[in-house]
């Protein structure tokens, strides 16, 4: 404001008592146009346009969703608030006009439905896209033509869970290889059990694994596992809850499976705003793979070529990428 007053392009009004506005020079503007707050149906659709000309041609086998919002305003969104191979999150899925318009603008995209559209319209709309078999929508104007893919992920139950007396626990809803798995992931480990050692169901390196137990440890069998484990291994142990010192061995770090959730994870909060000041940077963008329709990387596709299983998913379904 300063500089502009300097520089006399601050308008105050005839009189000087309206609200300042500053002279912007064609020079200073970048391509393209400023956006305008009102976006008219005719330029950008309606729920009844998205509902009536599009889905119902394109999802001829299932209801259209009630409220489906036109391809062409998350077009305009997207358009304004990102460039190409960016990350475009949506927490509530729908219908999947997000990740559809997202996925045809060359966005990555991350969708979240916790109803069963997930299932009845967003995995057979997105195939459908990547198929080349959605004409409708903005397909026209971005030049789609169908390829690359997506992952879904179910997600799965909460690890914890409080018992009569208020006090957390494991959920009675994971068996031990749930357990196991989940806590490699919330401990940052690979899911890797070994046949030979009993204590091995996870690794970070060659030296470094993770044993997962629902046993109350006792000092004696905290010795026990130090011996085996050795002098040039280490080894995390999640348990329920153990009797001694944690650090009497230098080869074992003991953590309590509740403890060790409750500090790894956002898990019991009346409010999960995000501080997006401390959120880390984003990995460079990948470049999305192109495939025809015979070759499109289907969910039951990506998930065979995933190196290792994947507690999220449920009966080889599992949001979406």
């Amino acid at each position: 404001m300063k500089k502009a007053r300097l520089e006399e392009r601050v308008y105050f009004g005839k009189d000087g008592d309206r609200l300042p506005i500053i002279k912007t020079y064609l020079s200073e503007v970048q391509d393209g146009f400023v956006p305008k707050t009102w976006w008219p149906a005719d330029e950008v659709g309606s729920n009844q346009s998205a509902r009536r000309d599009h889905l119902r041609k394109l999802l001829t086998d299932v209801e259209p969703f009630g409220t489906p919002k036109p391809e062409a305003l998350l077009q305009r969104i997207i358009l304004i608030s990102t460039n190409p191979g960016e990350l475009v999150l949506d927490s509530f899925g729908g219908s999947g006009t997000t990740g559809a318009v997202a996925h045809k603008m060359g966005r990555r995209w991350i969708m979240v439905e916790l109803g069963e559209h997930a299932h009845t319209h967003i995995i057979p709309r997105l195939t459908k896209v990547i198929d080349d078999e959605d004409p409708g929508g903005v397909s026209e104007t971005t030049n789609w033509q169908g390829g690359g893919g997506f992952r879904y992920f179910r997600i799965a139950p909460s690890l914890l869970e409080s018992d009569r007396f208020g006090n957390l626990i494991i959920s009675r809803r994971y068996n031990a290889a749930m357990l196991a798995e989940a806590m490699c992931k919330v401990m940052g480990f690979t899911y890797a059990p070994s046949d030979e050692l009993y204590w091995q169901h996870g690794r970070s390196t060659e030296s470094d694994f993770l044993y997962v137990t629902t046993q109350t440890l006792t000092r004696d069998q905290l010795a026990k596992l130090s011996d085996e484990v050795g002098d040039h291994r280490s080894l995390l142990i999640c348990c329920a809850a153990f009797r001694g010192k944690p650090d009497a061995f230098q080869n074992l770090t003991v953590k309590k499976i509740p403890s060790a959730v409750l500090a790894k994870c956002e898990w019991g909060h009346d409010d999960y705003s995000l501080n997006v000041a401390n959120l880390p940077k984003a990995a460079p963008p990948v470049e999305p793979v192109q495939t025809d329709s015979a070759q499109r990387l289907t969910p039951k596709q990506t998930r065979r070529r995933a190196a290792q299983p994947n507690l999220f998913s449920t009966d080889g379904d599992g949001g979406a990428e």
